[in-house]
């Protein structure tokens, strides 16, 4: 028997509100290394965590993160040397050891006649780790899922033949699918946006085109089968600092984070039943992020779609509940859970939810015995900007702010917030903005990489029109890269801001 009671209802109305002193961490970290895990008692495992795919999770994340952390420090180094004779040697040697690559020759070239530009050489080695980290994720498949080659047979025993998750741009929400969820990147469709607020149109012509695929090739699975396109939303906020760490987006006002999400997924939902028709295969998801802790708020809905943002499982409750028993009485506990929330739930989603929420307690678990009560770095502490379409390699938390746009125009709001982020991340510390600009392709389609060429050129031109102050100080630095998403192949560098002279040879 478990040594708490499992109450039903428990975890299904409104959480109480955790207070900032409820978890102790120095919220004036910023960066802060990746933790070390901590050590934990004899049988203190969670039943329902996979302890070996955290030990993995967290040694990639460990990795990638202080590939870029480390920059600040090797450039100090170098920097203190730029007045000795064989200067451009040592700091060659260095960067070659510490940072696994070389740096441009023009720029150390240039040291004994003027101070070493320490800005582009900053954006520089952001730009060659991140590089080199996609290179690693193309190439090696470090986040292969173990379920992956079930997972489309799995969603659609719950009734559903496609997952698309609009989570906020916000990087302390990137790692959404692979962490947080435990779902397999390549099976779910991720479009960011800032505050949440997905592009509905795009949405829709995503929908129309899936059913359409259902229609004419029968994928993934056919036309006359009974399931929906599941449209889930993650907004978030925070535990820790509810006032300031919440949706930069909505004024870190959780309601209006949470009523701006349903309130995106509600007008989706209508503006494909009114082109198409009532009932069209679709069913909404809303999901509440703490950043801070990684645990999760998720609305079930009713039996008719609908979600009320007052009934919710609360994913931490029920890790500190289940967290005594067996792994049967464990899910028991967290169908009752669901069906409290939510009585009249359709059983396939009440399925899928109890899966994301049996797999988040393995995520809290990685934080708590990773980080502690909570993250370190509760604000934003991303390294750098992508901008543009594509980046599924981007499964890591707070490793970048997502800007997915077309054109700079229609994403505004989203390059304004990722700006104004780096403005107290970098801006305001003397070094530069990084951002990536990406459009992936489908190299099977007539002229469709000397589009993506024409797009990050487009892009690259309005950012620096629209921040040219940045630009023009030197603080603004951007990488242009394309990639043939049908190749499975790594990227391409098209151009660097920082030589215009150096191109696919980055």
């Amino acid at each position: 028997m478990l040594r708490r009671s499992f109450q039903p209802g428990i975890a299904a109305g409104k959480a109480p509100c955790r207070r900032p002193g409820d978890c102790h961490v120095d919220e004036k970290v910023i960066r802060q290394p990746v933790g070390h895990p901590l050590e934990t008692k004899a049988g203190s495992h969670h039943p329902l965590v996979d302890e070996r795919e955290n030990a993995r999770l967290y040694d990639y994340e460990n990795r990638v993160k202080e590939g870029f952390d480390g920059i600040v420090q090797v450039l100090k180094k170098i920097s203190a040397l730029q007045h000795e004779v064989d200067f451009e040697q040592q700091a060659q040697r260095i960067a070659r050891g510490e940072l696994g690559f070389e740096l441009p020759q023009e720029i150390l070239a240039n040291a004994w006649v003027e101070q070493l530009d320490m800005r582009r050489l900053f954006a520089w080695c952001v730009f060659k780790t991140y590089h080199r980290f996609t290179d690693e994720f193309y190439t090696q498949s470090p986040l292969a899922h173990k379920d992956e080659s079930q997972f489309d047979e799995f969603i659609q025993s719950c009734g559903f033949h496609t997952v698309d998750i609009s989570p906020c741009a916000d990087g302390r929400l990137a790692h959404v699918i692979r962490y947080v969820l435990r779902l397999p990147h390549r099976n779910v469709r991720r479009k960011s946006y800032a505050g949440a607020m997905f592009d509905i149109d795009n949405s829709v012509e995503k929908w129309v085109e899936t059913e359409m695929m259902r229609f004419r090739e029968g994928k993934p699975n056919t036309a006359d089968k009974p399931t929906r396109y599941l449209k889930v939303v993650a907004y978030h906020f925070s535990s820790v600092d509810p006032l300031h760490q919440g949706c930069a987006f909505h004024a870190s006002d959780d309601d209006k984070a949470a009523e701006g999400g349903l309130e995106r997924l509600n007008s989706f939902k209508t503006a494909v039943e009114a082109n198409f028709c009532c009932g069209a295969s679709l069913d909404l998801l809303l999901i509440g992020l703490d950043t801070d802790t990684d645990s999760m708020r998720v609305h079930v809905p009713d039996a008719e779609g609908v979600i009320h943002l007052d009934r919710f499982v609360d994913t931490m409750d029920v890790y500190k509940v289940t967290q005594f028993g067996t792994a049967e009485e464990g899910r028991k506990f967290i169908a009752n859970q669901v069906r409290s929330c939510s009585p009249e739930a359709i059983e396939g989603t009440a399925k899928f939810a109890a899966h994301l929420i049996e797999n988040n307690l393995s995520q809290i678990e990685y934080v708590r015995r990773y980080f502690g009560d909570a993250y370190p770095d509760t604000g934003h502490a991303e390294r750098f900007i992508g901008a543009g379409v594509g980046f599924e390699e981007i499964q890591l938390r707070n490793l970048m702010y997502f800007a997915y746009l077309n054109t700079v125009e229609e994403a505004i709001a989203d390059t304004d917030v990722g700006i104004k982020i780096f403005t107290g991340l970098n801006v305001n510390k003397g070094l530069p903005v990084p951002v990536v600009v990406r459009f992936d392709y489908h190299g099977q389609v007539p002229g469709a990489r000397e589009r993506a060429e024409q797009h990050c050129q487009r892009v690259t031109r309005a950012l620096n029109e629209r921040y040219a102050a940045l630009a023009e100080q030197g603080m603004l630095h951007i990488l242009q890269v394309i990639r043939d998403c049908n190749a499975n192949a790594p990227i391409e560098v098209l151009q660097c801001s920082v030589n215009p002279e150096i191109d696919g040879g980055h």
